[in-house]
Order: C-alpha cells, then structure tokens, then sequence
C-alpha cells in the first residue's frame, strides 16, 4: 500500500495518469484530481498532525433499465458514472469519526451501536454505516478523519445517498482490516455478498449471519452498491438480487456515449420523498402477503413466486382482485406487479439482447415500454423527467429513460459519440425553454461507462 503524500496530491500530471489507471477517462480522471487536491486542503484544516492520506473513489450509478426491481428480486442493467464521490482519510488513534464535506461544517461521531442520526440529513448515511458495523463486527475500531468531495448531482436519481453508505463503509472497513476478521469472511466473501450487505444497511434488514438495525429510514434493495462496487469501465451489466447474481457483461457500443440530463426536482430518499418512495416498496410486500396466503407458498420475493409456474402472473391477478388488502386498492398493486413482471421477466432480458447483438432499434422500443409502465403503473415519474425522456427521443436518441427512486432525479440517453456535444447542448436548451425557471437547478452531461470503486492507495475491503 503506498499513501498519498502532500506531494503526490500536488503532481496533477501524475496523479491523472494514476487515476486513468484504475479506468477512468482521462477528462474524468483531471475533475477528480482537482476534488482530491481540494479534500487534501479541507483534511489538512480537520488534522494538524499532518501524514500521508488513504484515497478512496465511489462512482454514482446508472440505472440503465430495472425500476424498483432489485428488492423484489428482479434484475436490472446497470452502469457506473465517471462522476462520484473521492475521499482522503486518515487513521485515528481512538474510535471516533471526523468528517468535512467540502462545503458545510464537520461532523464527529463515535463508533457505536447506540447512535441515533439525523434523518434528512447526509450525516444520517455515515453514522447508520458506523452504527451497523459496531454491532455487527465487535472489533476494537480505530476512527479517522476523513474529507470528501462529490461532483455526483445529490437527490438526482444517481444514488449519491448509497455512493456515500459504500464510500464511509470502505474507507472504516479499509483502515481496520476488516476483511481479515472471521465474521467478515464468514459472511461477506464476494463483492457481490459485499453490495448485498450494503443494501441491508440501508434498509435495516438482517444479510446471513448480521443482524440488521433500523437503517435510513428507506426501504429499498442493493441495486446502487452491486453498480457502484461490481460494474466494470466500457460495459452494461446485468444482475438479479436477492441474492445478488451476476448474469452477464455486455459491451458498451464504442461509437455511443451516454448523455444524463439531471432535472433538478430532488428526490431525497431521507426527505421529501421518502414516504412515496416506501409506499412503491410496500405495494409489492403487500402482494406478495396476500400471494403466501392464498397459495400456502413462502416465496421470499415477487421474483420467486412469478418463477414458481406459467400460470403464477395470471394466478397473482385474480387473488389480488379477490381480496382486500391493507389500505391498497386492487387496481394499485396489480399495476405494480404488471410493472415489476414486465420489467425484470421481459424487458431487461430482451434489451440485454438487443444491445448484446447491436440491435440499437430494438433497444430503444424495450427502454421506451419500461419508462410508459413507469408513467402508468408505478407513477413515480414527475413532468420534468417524462419530458426529458421524451424530448431525447425526438431529438435523435436512440433510446432513453428515467432511472432511480423516481418523483424527480434523470434521464439517461444512448446517442452517438459524434453527435453528443450537440445534442447535449439541444436537449439541455428544450429543457431549460419549458421547465423555466425551475430548471436553473438542472445539469447535464456525458459519461462513459465507468469503472466500480477504487482505492488509488490500495486499501483493501
């Protein structure tokens, strides 16, 4: 492991051809030379015993198809964007946390079970993932000042909450070798056990042998950290969950880029939009309830009872009409599970092939069915992203679709490399002409499929 000096952080040359690297492009990896440079000075301001620095980066993620699948047991096609979350660290002495975002005052906390963090506020991510890691992994833990920096869009649908649930995880996982203890190993042998285990954080539920706790208050899957920790540079992967499975690394086209066009309606999981967001959860829970009831099944996910016969989706409809169910009405949860069946069983696979064989036709039709069930079934798409979705199209995408939590946040676009700067410049125009003046809050860009998180220093997790 060699650390970052004083020194290195101020050789930018040197530090951008590190960072190219580990698969970052070359213009990403010069804004993240700049971030690094600007956590050095804030770290400096937090600790004056000076030292060299761990580093660490955390990419946001791209949901490329697969809304509000991942805790029901589906799958979804993900990506990594070269924006995100770089962080410098340093050891302490003692069990307690010192963070400087850079912008915003410090935070310090303890180590510890008994913590209570703030919900709505980005502190709450940090002290949940100190909290869960001191009841699950009883060590004698060493704190660390930390200082991070994001050009990620916050509350934009890239998942900036889970990039900095990954990002506190790995930095207090690194610094105490926690991949060397027994438990670690025992439960976490894969980074794919890893990213499940950084869904059950968030969510609070139990992951094998490590009890959950009450999480950040959402109740969602591991889709983001799989993205953020297993996704490789210049590729499309698809994954199931519950458990987290790979099934396959599809090529991203090299004539084509990704645009992302940022909407600027925030849709915090923590805040506003949190209750929406749960209730979008709840529905599939509540229709699987009453599926175990009225079959004498226990599938643990939507996903296990669709696989268990031909006859199940058509089965599920008619219990789900038979029968009240909670404060849902029928028509609610059987537009979820249309959704959800469409999506995981239907789509994701045939826009998977299409994009596999280079069919860019096809693939526009699959992203556009999913982003309709989305408008129509799961009703978490707000007129900012929908217009975006749609303007893409008509200024020559060749597919495009809202991703994330949904009730504001992004688009992805495909279009070709040669075309991007203008379309960019177009469809960022459209939008700023019919979203004014809610729109100033809005941002977009083009990203290259990115590599997952990476330690420049070489700290281990």
């Amino acid at each position: 492991m060699r650390l970052f000096s004083a020194r290195d952080l101020d050789d930018r040359d040197a530090l951008i051809a590190r960072l190219v690297s580990f698969g970052l492009t070359r213009t990403a990896a010069g804004e993240k030379a700049i971030l690094f440079r600007q956590c050095m000075e804030n770290l400096r301001q937090l600790s004056k015993s000076g030292g060299d620095f761990h580093a660490l980066f955390v990419p946001g993620r791209i949901e490329v198809l697969g809304k509000h699948t991942d805790y029901a047991g589906g799958r979804s096609l993900l990506a990594t964007t070269e924006k995100g979350f770089c962080l410098l660290a340093r050891s302490r002495d003692d069990n307690r946390v010192r963070i400087v975002p850079l912008k915003g005052e410090p935070m310090e906390f303890p180590i510890a079970s008994d913590l209570r963090p703030p919900v709505g506020s980005w502190s709450n991510y940090p002290m949940t993932v100190a909290r869960r890691l001191a009841a699950n992994f009883p060590i004698d833990w060493r704190g660390a000042d930390v200082a991070f920096a994001s050009d990620l869009p916050p509350a934009a649908g890239m998942s900036s909450s889970s990039a900095m649930v990954t990002a506190s995880f790995l930095v207090l996982a690194g610094l105490n070798r926690l991949c060397q203890t027994e438990a670690y190993r025992r439960n976490l042998a894969s980074p794919e056990d890893l990213a499940g285990y950084l869904g059950t954080i968030e969510n609070g539920q139990d992951f094998r042998g490590l009890a959950g706790d009450r999480g950040v208050g959402t109740f969602g899957g591991s889709e983001d950290h799989t993205a953020m920790l297993c996704c490789r540079r210049e590729t499309i992967s698809q994954y199931s969950f519950c458990p987290v499975r790979c099934e396959r690394n599809i090529s991203f086209p090299e004539a084509l880029i990704l645009a992302v066009g940022c909407s600027g309606v925030r849709a915090e999981k923590t805040g506003s939009a949190m209750a929406k967001y749960n209730r979008v959860s709840f529905l599939v829970s509540a229709a699987l309830t009453a599926w175990n009831l009225a079959t004498g099944r226990n599938d643990p996910t939507p996903a296990a009872a669709l696989a268990s016969s031909s006859e199940a989706p058509m089965r599920w409809r008619e219990i789900l009409l038979s029968r009240p169910i909670g404060p849902y009405a029928p028509a609610e949860l059987i537009a979820r599970l249309e959704q959800f069946h469409a999506e995981s069983n239907e789509i994701i696979p045939a826009a998977g092939d299409a994009l596999a064989r280079g069919d860019m036709t096809e693939f526009g039709r699959c992203a556009d069915r999913s982003q309709e069930l989305a408008e129509r079934c799961l009703g978490n798409q707000v007129p900012n992203t929908v217009f975006l979705a749609r303007s893409a199209r008509q200024l020559g995408a060749l597919a495009a679709s809202a991703f994330g939590a949904g009730f504001g946040g992004s688009v992805w676009a495909m279009i070709p490399l040669e075309e991007s700067r203008r379309f960019l410049d177009r469809w960022e125009q459209g939008y700023r002409e019919a979203f004014h003046p809610a729109a100033e809050h809005s941002s977009f860009f083009l990203t290259r499929p990115g590599p997952a998180a990476f330690s420049p220093t070489g700290m281990e997790w």
